[in-house]
């Protein structure tokens, strides 16, 4: 069986790998792809028409019913509901002015919906569940809902999101639902928008779009502030997915087979992801799993039915994966058949979860499968950098796709990313203050990123993430922690004991961890039944002196002050909704916030009980 290093990748088309350099006086450089970005699409509902045409009985959208049964769309049948729903829209006089909003997550007729809109200029938000579902007060869901001033409202069911309902949909708002039952507020049924006879009227609606055109708001998840309403343009969604033809043009080669998650009121999934498959032609399967215990199942059976060319997830969800790749030979069978990418985004990817990954589709395949992340934000709708190549290690963000300019500016200790191209957004919906702090007074947009090259000899060698501007912190030396890549680096040496951790000593002496285990995997590496609370379970010696073991680890990778960690509380409380975003990833200031006092027993006088501290001899000798 060929290792790691020696097994031959399997073969796919990737665009040509370069950039041209610029470096300016001060300080700052400059990255482009020395290919020119192609023409684009002039809106995104062509590649609807387009494959309505062409392959009216393909496979669009596939998701299971009541009964588990899949129920599938063809392009031709998308595009007659999305005609009859813009006809629909329009009779009740939705405009640039009068929005849709979307409450639901993923479904076929939230596509057909937002497809519908889009195709006739009628702009549209879709609004994450947790501000409906999880919400106490609907807070951020009334500022949201108050920012778009939306005609209509989406839900799937009106019974489910009945309370959210009651809390913005006021008598201006009209309430569009696929089911009513158990509910006792009006709506209109789906499937009578739906019957709507399209006339001439969508057709010159449709030809009035252009790249200017408004064709989503993406709000922020509001983990440190009320969200924002980043503005989406088609010309975003077109040259973006333009952008992603070229470094991938396997793409193009035949329709990609996706089995997918990822929350569609995200760029990730909901531009990305749907668009790329969109653009060329292919079959999402709506994956109604996610990367948490108790959902991760739902997955796998899915992945039992589907073979997908290209994955699209965040590391968690493939670290949570590969335990029933290496445990079922079949399922990895399926899994790597006819896999062409394994694509990861929004968190980094721990080095052993990425060598396991890549070793159980050695062992299933004989190939090393490409694998590869992107950098960008919903402000660049998203994809600005890949690495179209294969890597040697996890981590990787590549260079600047075709169209997408990347500036690098001094910032401190680090390098700050700034972006230009088609693919950035004009600006956020009604604030017009925050719009013109987000560029600087060349038009760049700044991210709050911060990156370095994997080997700064070399600028071909690629990009990678540096942490962000504003999550990094001093020690009370006065010295700056670069929290990203010390948190990324903790993970690497604690999976797959622990779902995330966030570094923490602000204003201390010392850098430390708030830990959160993976409870089950803890729990059984502590050989205890299910009867033992989790406070059992982390006070065990099994657990202390494994845990123990790995600070030390990390400790040892240390080369100061702060780099070395010295301290870790493992969080008996788990991890919150308020406290994850809706791809999984930790909420940094949220977290910080809440666990304040976890914080402060951390670092007591007195070693908390669930708290790991290195004898100061450790502590030195690791530094």
């Amino acid at each position: 069986m060929p290792s790691i290093d020696t097994a031959p990748l399997r073969a796919i088309a990737l665009g040509p790998r370069g950039n041209l350099v610029e470096r300016r006086g001060d300080g700052s450089v400059i990255l482009r792809s020395p290919e020119p970005l192609g023409p684009c699409a002039r809106c995104i509902t062509e590649r609807l028409v387009h494959w309505a045409t062409v392959t009216p009985d393909a496979r669009f959208l596939a998701q299971r019913d009541a009964a588990g049964a899949w129920r599938v769309v063809s392009y031709r049948e998308a595009y007659v509901k999305v005609l009859g729903l813009a006809q629909g829209l329009l009779d009740r006089g939705l405009s640039k002015d009068r929005p849709l909003a979307i409450l639901s997550g993923n479904g076929i007729e939230h596509a057909l919906l937002a497809l519908a809109a889009m195709h006739v200029g009628i702009p549209y938000a879709p609004v994450s569940v947790a501000f409906s579902l999880l919400s106490k007060d609907h807070a951020k869901l009334r500022h949201v809902i108050g920012l778009v001033e939306p005609a209509m409202v989406f839900v799937d069911s009106s019974a489910t999101y009945e309370r959210a309902l009651d809390a913005v949909a006021h008598d201006s708002i009209e309430v569009l639902a696929v089911d009513t039952v158990g509910s006792s507020r009006h709506a209109t049924l789906f499937d009578e928008l739906a019957a709507t006879l399209a006339t001439d009227a969508v057709t010159r609606a449709a030809a009035a779009v252009d790249g200017d055109t408004l064709a989503k708001i993406l709000f922020s998840s509001g983990s440190s502030a009320l969200p924002k309403g980043v503005l989406n343009t088609q010309r975003m969604l077109c040259s973006n997915q333009q952008m992603a033809a070229q470094v991938w043009p396997f793409l193009s080669e035949a329709p990609p087979v996706l089995l997918d998650w990822l929350p569609w009121n995200h760029t990730f999934g909901g531009n990305l992801v749907f668009g790329l498959n969109l653009f060329h032609g292919g079959c999402l399967s709506i994956d109604d799993g996610r990367a948490l215990p108790g959902e991760i199942e739902k997955t796998i059976r899915n992945l039992r039915d589907v073979a997908p060319t290209v994955y699209f997830g965040v590391p968690k969800a493939y670290e949570m994966l590969l335990p029933y790749l290496e445990a079922e030979p079949a399922l990895a069978r399926i899994f790597f058949s006819r896999m062409q990418m394994l694509f990861y985004a929004a968190a980094a990817f721990p080095q052993p979860v990425w060598d396991r990954l890549r070793r159980i589709g050695i062992e299933t395949t004989g190939e090393r499968i490409f694998t590869c992340t992107t950098l960008g934000s919903t402000e660049t709708a998203p994809l600005a950098i890949t690495a179209n190549w294969d890597a040697d290690r996890s981590n990787i963000l590549g260079l600047p796709v075709p169209g997408s300019e990347v500036k690098l500016v001094p910032n401190g200790r680090k390098a700050e990313l700034r972006y230009r191209g088609p693919h950035v957004t004009p600006g956020y919906l009604k604030q017009p203050e925050t719009t013109a702090q987000a560029f600087d007074e060349d038009g760049w947009y700044r991210s709050g990123d911060a990156l370095r090259f994997a080997d700064e000899a070399d600028v071909s060698s690629g990009l990678m993430f540096d942490g962000r501007i504003a999550e990094d912190y001093k020690l009370s030396t006065g010295t700056w922690v670069n929290a990203g890549p010390l948190r990324a680096m903790a993970n690497s040496h604690l999976v797959p004991l622990v779902r995330d951790v966030l570094p923490t000593g602000h204003s201390r002496d010392e850098v430390g961890l708030l830990v959160f285990p993976e409870i089950e995997v803890c729990r059984r590496l502590a050989g205890l039944d299910a009867a033992a609370t989790v406070a059992d379970i982390l006070r065990s010696t099994a657990i202390r002196d494994e845990f123990a073991r790995r600070l030390r680890a990390i400790a040892a990778q240390g080369t100061s002050s702060v780099n070395t960690v010295t301290r870790m509380m493992l969080m008996a409380e788990p991890l919150v909704d308020v406290e994850v975003t809706d791809k999984g990833s930790l909420s940094f200031a949220v977290v910080l916030e809440r666990r304040a006092g976890d914080i402060e027993a951390l670092y007591g006088p007195v070693v908390h009980e669930h708290a790991i501290v290195l004898a100061r001899e450790d502590s030195a000798r690791a530094a």
